[in-house]
């Protein structure tokens, strides 16, 4: 007897309790346009309470449904990694759903160069309660890699299109990053930062994935809360212990490990403070080391107004000093310094279709 053809891609798809939007996810992937030769899809369940298995069952033979006791999404990964076979694996988590030519693309653009070991792209925001639509993509197609510390700090703001259902990989990547620790919670940053260590990823300018926010998204939370936030610390706090021994045996020099990182050490500080407190200074310096690290050539009128933005961090309370901060951002009053000149972000990928703020 034969064994079956080794399929062009395999796609993972892991959930947990999400039976209301797990036969949207799968069907979008059988929309796909590849025939059971070429395509191959495992859902993982991490030990759903709700009717998962009999929504999975309705697409069988098409797909392999595997399920295990609630250990979250890492345990779930490193189960089901090892049952795919395809040299490319695509990612896509149950409550996001492909638009119907997004593996095509893909595909072709390993093809194209043999170098690339990941693919990503642009997607549109699906707001689950008001059912409403942002599309947010990079303006043009982007590749990044971690050869140089330059390269780094630019690497890293190409990680929100490179999140799982945004994300290929070559099997490369998953070998070379190997067995991931349960501490990580989400195993798609690994999977970013090691194939961005390997050679260069690819961010595509188009949007084909819409991603699902609503009450339960970890990053894009639409009212998130304590829980929530000490769950980012958690994940903060596990990679910075984790990426520097991988990313340096995957031969990435120290300066480098350190640029990528940066940012993530930032956001780890501000969750401290956010959720433990701390004193005005702590609060000085850190909104300091982020301002310097994001801009290199600020205009001397941008650079005084952000030191005098500053100094009241130096005496208030760090929840004071953010509650005013957030309530300038909210009543978009940084309108009224416009003679500063907008600043320049020293390392960031332009991005078409996406609201944003800067200091």
């Amino acid at each position: 007897m034969q064994n079956n053809p080794t399929p062009a891609v395999s796609v993972l798809i892991d959930t947990y309790n999400q039976v209301h939007f797990l036969e949207q996810a799968v069907s979008s992937v059988l929309e796909q346009g590849l025939s059971p030769s070429e395509l191959e899809i495992v859902i993982v369940d991490d030990g759903s309470t709700d009717n998962t298995e009999s929504i999975a069952a309705k697409f069988a033979p098409r797909v392999q449904y595997l399920r295990k006791s609630n250990g979250g999404q890492i345990s779930a990964y490193n189960l089901a990694i090892g049952q795919t076979r395809a040299p490319i694996i695509a990612f896509l988590d149950a409550d996001d759903w492909w638009a119907k030519t997004k593996l095509h693309i893909v595909l072709n653009e390993f093809s194209k160069d043999y170098a690339v070991t990941a693919v990503g792209h642009g997607f549109i925001q699906y707001f689950d309660q008001a059912r409403t639509e942002e599309p947010c993509l990079p303006a043009k197609t982007y590749r990044f890699d971690l050869s140089t510390p330059q390269n780094a700090r630019f690497a890293h703001a190409a990680r929100r299109f490179l999140s799982t259902s945004k994300m290929a990989v070559r099997r490369s990547v998953v070998e070379a990053a190997g067995t991931l620790p349960d501490q990580l919670v989400f195993f798609d940053v690994a999977l970013q930062v090691a194939a961005m260590a390997l050679g260069p990823a690819v961010v595509l300018n188009q949007p084909l994935t819409f991603y699902r926010v609503h009450g339960e998204n970890l990053y894009e939370s639409q009212q998130p809360d304590a829980n929530n936030l000490r769950r980012k610390l958690q994940c903060l706090n596990a990679q910075l212990e984790f990426f520097p021994g991988m990313l340096a045996r995957l031969g990435v020099s120290p300066q480098a490990i350190a640029a990528i990182l940066l940012p993530d050490e930032l956001d780890r500080d501000r969750l401290r403070i956010d959720l433990e407190g701390g004193w005005p200074w702590d609060a000085f310096r850190l909104e300091r080391r982020r301002f310097l690290a994001k801009y290199e050539k600020p205009t001397p009128a941008y650079a005084a107004f952000k030191w005098l933005a500053l100094a009241p961090a130096l005496f208030m309370p760090p929840a004071a000093y953010y509650r005013a901060r957030d309530w300038y951002f909210r009543h978009n009053l940084r309108r009224f310094r416009k003679f500063t000149g907008e600043p320049v972000p020293a390392a960031e990928i332009q991005v078409q279709n996406s609201p944003a703020h800067s200091d």
